[in-house]
């Protein structure tokens, strides 16, 4: 099974990640971890990225293709693969469907979690940080014991800079603007929008009765504890 995962930043797509991976058993694949994984390695392809990235463009198609290409080959995928932050252009889905095709994978199943983007910025603008040791807040659902500080070691939480109402309200705006048209390539496949402003717990429910019409065995109990 292919999975495509789709949400805007906040939407929970890490944790729905996680939930699906360790239920089915295959790997997530993000962008940024295949491009963090040439560039440590040193390949020829990590070297390539690096060096647009340094010169502080954007890692094209042709490389993030082939990087995936890569990847998908790798033995951990030979059952299927979650895919989070690929495709991002109509071209990278038209080169996804025939890579998939080629290697007699089925059609993706396309889950797009969908928040109101009034609730994403309450959710991310509540968020708090230690600067420490890193632990994450949110002052609405999981407040620290003692007012604005970390449990753990007492430091002075913090809001951070992708978490500030402007920045983040930029980065909705350039994520919807460059994913609008790849999900509209999608939306007469196997395409699913999921309200995403529920508890995790309900959301996972709701991707589990979906994939199970796939003939997918149903998550074992506590899967989404």
């Amino acid at each position: 099974m292919v999975l495509l995962l789709f949400g805007p930043p906040g939407s929970g797509k890490g944790t729905q990640s996680r939930l699906i991976t360790n239920w089915l058993k295959i790997p997530a694949i993000s962008t940024g971890e295949m491009l963090r994984a040439e560039i440590q390695a040193q390949t020829e392809l990590g070297k390539s990225a690096q060096s647009v990235m340094a010169r502080g463009g954007l890692v094209g198609d042709d490389l993030v293709n082939k990087m995936l290409l890569g990847r998908i080959a790798q033995p951990d995928c030979q059952n299927g693969f979650l895919l989070d932050g690929y495709p991002r252009t109509v071209e990278q889905a038209e080169y996804l469907d025939q890579v998939l095709a080629e290697r007699k994978f089925p059609l993706p199943v396309i889950l797009h979690l969908d928040v109101p983007y009034a609730a994403l910025i309450a959710r991310m603008t509540s968020r708090r940080q230690c600067p420490k040791c890193g632990r994450v807040y949110n002052i609405l659902s999981n407040p620290p014991k003692h007012d604005n500080v970390c449990d753990d070691d007492g430091t002075p939480l913090v809001v951070r800079k992708d978490d500030q109402v402007e920045i983040f309200t930029e980065r909705l705006r350039t994520y919807d603007e460059m994913t609008r048209p790849v999900l509209a390539y999608y939306n007469d496949r196997h395409y699913y929008q999921i309200s995403g402003d529920r508890s995790p717990k309900y959301i996972f429910e709701a991707i589990s009765s979906i994939l199970e019409r796939y003939g997918v065995p149903p998550p074992p109990n506590g899967t989404s504890d």
